[in-house]
């Protein structure tokens, strides 16, 4: 180890991808963003370009590098951290992509999880996996690749297809193929991984229709991957020494090791997340068991709920409603709204996540009056987004015998202040803003970086805090909001489509 040695780390999110650079001592020196196309047909199936996905993280560490000729021969290792559920096939033989990644929001498998016998599965599928059945998961999203992509089965039957999230991508891409492998954070958010052994079931296998010899082997998130020069960007192929989920990372990257410990993640959608130990809790219907990550072998679990549109529904304003130039704008214009308006936005542009898991919902403005504006609705859709986490962790805290004393949270939405605030009212904790905006790729870096030695585990103790909130409003009048919250929702549900 040295003062001098370097540590990248890949954040590859639905919206795009982030090459960060880290010193020796955990200070990141620089970070580098490409976006990538998101593909959405007439249906709303929302889709990724695999190979498009792979170009972009060769061109942000490309960037990295091309400041500072010395940066090639110092970096070390790298971590990789990416968007969950997200599924695609290829061939194993050339890594060329059968079908687009089918993104985690893109609903495409609710037909298939809502036949009978399917449902029937819905007991056992949470007691094998710890999730609710639902097709926002990636099972339900590769039996549509299955029954839709006539390559699929005929790689199949040639003994030469894979079928992995994006981390199983990333690894055979950047390895040229000597490589295929994921680990339990990502494996157990495909609805096929036995939570339990950490092995893929083959009973879930077989009712999702999915070849299990297709599938990585699931090692630990500490691991040594395989090694890469990113295409020969670097004089020497470095390890890739850790992949986790960005939910996952960012709950590593908080420094949140202890049963208990509660991050949010404001991305596109949000991830609400609690660290619980090293064994599988008992959890209410609405939130979910999950892999947090397999480190030299030791489990961590986590309860978890999330939330589809979460940051989301602010693209939304500005790209398709055109409210907005900037989500910079909302902050002002929610302060600004008119405080007797009882205007409610029910997110559901591609139905509700936790913890309603209806695929079937559609978004919806709910108590509009003419009192009714712009500033009304971007207030009402940042609300919502604080009213959904709110629901996911309050089942969380039900769920848990070790009580929640703050809530640590990251993603672009934490700068806007509106946001936290009615975020800190809501849920009655404190809120910690920390001074590292990317949690995420901060989390999968330093999982390397603590894997090589190159970093101690304690410098995960030294985040620091840039904002805190704490309640202001009343507790009451913050119940009532929340029950018309509930109103509005139920009332979404019972319009359907």
């Amino acid at each position: 180890m040295a003062k001098d040695d370097l540590v990248l780390g890949i954040d590859q999110s639905t919206q795009g991808t982030k090459a960060l650079l880290f010193d020796g001592e955990g200070r990141m020196l620089d970070i580098e963003t490409l976006p990538h196309r998101q593909i959405i047909n007439d249906l709303g199936y929302v889709e990724h370009d695999l190979n498009e996905i792979g170009k972009n993280v060769i061109a942000v560490v490309k960037a990295l590098l091309d400041k500072d000729s010395n940066r090639k021969n110092k970096v070390k290792t790298v971590g990789i951290s990416v968007q969950r559920e997200t599924v695609g096939a290829w061939r194993r033989s050339t890594l060329k992509p059968l079908y687009n990644a089918i993104v985690w929001q893109c609903a495409r498998g609710a037909a298939f999880v809502a036949k009978d016998e399917v449902k029937a599965k819905a007991n056992r599928v949470r007691e094998i996996t710890g999730l609710e059945l639902s097709e926002y998961f990636s099972a339900a999203k590769i039996t549509w690749l299955v029954d839709n992509v006539p390559e699929v089965l005929k790689a199949a039957s040639e003994h030469d297809l894979c079928i992995g999230n994006i981390d199983s991508f990333l690894i055979s891409y950047l390895t040229h193929g000597k490589s295929f492998a994921t680990e339990p954070s990502n494996a157990s958010r495909t609805q096929l991984m036995d939570l339990k052994t950490q092995q893929w079931s083959k009973e879930l296998c077989d009712l999702f229709k999915v070849p299990v010899d297709a599938l990585p082997p699931i090692l630990d998130s500490d691991t040594n991957f395989g090694e890469t020069d990113f295409d020969g960007l670097l004089p020497h192929a470095i390890p890739i020494h850790a992949a986790i989920g960005d939910s996952q990372g960012a709950l590593f990257g908080h420094g949140c090791l202890k049963s208990g410990q509660v991050k949010t993640t404001y991305g596109t959608g949000s991830s609400i997340m609690m660290n619980s130990g090293d064994s599988v809790s008992s959890c209410l219907h609405g939130v979910v068991n999950s892999a947090a990550w397999r480190r030299a072998g030791k489990r961590t679990y986590v309860l978890e709920g999330n939330i589809n549109y979460s940051a989301g529904i602010i693209s939304y304003l500005k790209d398709d409603l055109k409210l907005i130039k900037s989500p910079s704008e909302t902050e002002a214009l929610a302060k600004a709204a008119n405080p007797h308006d009882k205007c409610y936005f029910v997110p559901a542009l591609s139905g509700l996540g936790a913890p309603y898991f209806n695929g079937n919902v559609r978004g919806s403005i709910l108590g509009m009056s003419r009192v009714t504006g712009k500033n009304e609705i971007v207030r009402a859709a940042l609300d919502s987004i604080a009213y959904q986490v709110t629901d996911v962790l309050d089942l969380i805290r039900k769920s848990s015998a070790v009580p929640v004393t703050e809530l640590n949270v990251d993603g672009g939405a934490t700068k806007n202040r509106y946001l936290m605030q009615m975020q800190s009212d809501l849920c009655r904790l404190p809120v910690k803003v920390p001074t590292d905006a990317e949690l995420s790729g901060k989390g999968a870096a330093f999982m390397a970086a603590i894997a090589l030695g190159i970093y101690d585990e304690s410098i995960l103790n030294e985040e620091s805090v840039s904002n805190s909130y704490t309640p202001v409003s009343d507790e009451s009048v913050c119940q009532e909001k929340i029950k018309s919250w509930h109103k509005a929702v139920q009332a979404a549900i019972a319009y359907g489509i």
